[in-house]
């Protein structure tokens, strides 16, 4: 059974007591921490509080998987924190900003060629997420272009089959391509809402977050197919809805139905 991790960001304004009880009571005993300004655990105090939080967390039966950190790629206090921690891997995203995709993508092989003497010192790995959009890369060969030259020791990549439906292929074929760098999947579930009608000169789209039943990304097949590659590593649910005040219910069931297809 694949380890199942929950991202807590929609509940950054809990304590840290507070947020593993609630963690637990969801159904979850293992979760993605955000490291950034305004959560429980910031940038700016890692070293001191990124252990402390995974101590606290751990003697509440919650363990973290990995981070997702806003700190740069070249700061040591990333990896000496999370190796005090226990944590093995930090979640990042390489946002496109005002450059073309290759200039942006050789400006993210910089800060991973950065990273890797760190992550080589402390065995450590960053996770690179594909998401739609202006970042780099939206979809599975964008993510197999940036990620296959470096050892998948110390990047892997993070997998989010909704990002990839929104913007790529299937999720067959986008496994096909990634199986050998994987090391995370994230799921959630999205699909595209027209918001201008019929008689706009040029339709208007808006991504709508939803339960993972209901979006482009299939989970059954996503599973299924995880199940024939043999993939035996975590899974973490990203709890990401457009109906925010329904996270909690959304999340229980999303489990459930999560659950069911990979014991089926």
């Amino acid at each position: 059974m694949n380890d199942l991790a929950l991202f807590t960001k929609p509940w950054k304004a809990l304590s840290l007591p507070d947020l593993a009880r609630h963690i637990l009571s969801l159904g979850f005993d293992m979760i993605e921490l955000p490291v950034r300004p305004g959560f429980q655990v910031e940038p700016d105090h890692i070293e001191r509080d990124l252990p402390a939080a995974a101590k606290l967390l751990g003697e509440q039966g919650v363990r973290i998987l990995n981070v997702t950190a806003d700190i740069r790629l070249d700061d040591e206090r990333l990896y000496s924190a999370c190796a005090e921690a226990g944590i093995g891997m930090n979640r990042v995203m390489f946002w496109q900003r005002d450059l073309d995709y290759w200039s942006a993508e050789a400006e993210a092989r910089r800060q991973l060629d950065a990273a890797l003497p760190y992550c080589e010192r402390y065995d450590f790995q960053i996770g690179i997420q594909n998401h739609s959009g202006r970042f780099v890369p939206v979809n599975e060969m964008g993510m197999r272009h940036l990620v296959k030259d470096y050892d998948r020791r110390y990047v892997a990549a993070v997998w989010d089959p909704a990002h990839n439906a929104l913007e790529g292929m299937n999720s067959d074929s986008a496994l096909d391509v990634l199986a050998p760098h994987l090391g995370v999947v994230n799921l959630k579930n999205a699909y595209w809402r027209r918001i201008s009608g019929p008689e706009a000169k040029v339709a208007e789209w808006k991504i709508y977050w939803t339960s993972g039943a209901q979006g482009r990304a299939s989970w059954p097949s996503v599973i299924a197919k995880l199940r024939d590659i043999a993939y035996r590593g975590p899974i973490c649910f990203s709890a990401e809805y457009s109906d925010e005040e329904r996270v909690d219910e959304l999340i229980v069931k999303d489990l459930a139905f999560a659950r069911a297809l990979l014991e089926a």
